[in-house]
């Protein structure tokens, strides 16, 4: 059940004076930050993915031309 714009009012009232504005101001830059972090992670994780298949795919062939150069001899 979701509160109504008055409770959601209320509640923000109530973390304003408990954590007072300029608290609020660093916790927000924190969070920002990390969510930053947390993108830039998952984006860096998808380029270690798309190397490591690479990596595989170049594995692949350079068994293959060995696996021809054997049936050569």
């Amino acid at each position: 059940m979701m509160p109504g714009p008055f409770e959601l009012i209320i509640i923000l009232v109530i973390v304003l004076v408990l954590f007072g504005g300029k608290r609020l101001k660093n916790i927000g830059g924190d969070l920002g930050n990390a969510i930053k972090g947390f993108k830039k992670s998952m984006k860096d994780g998808e380029n270690n993915k798309l190397d490591d298949k690479d990596e595989i795919i170049e594995a692949k062939v350079v068994d293959d031309n060995k696996d021809k150069a054997t049936d050569k001899k």
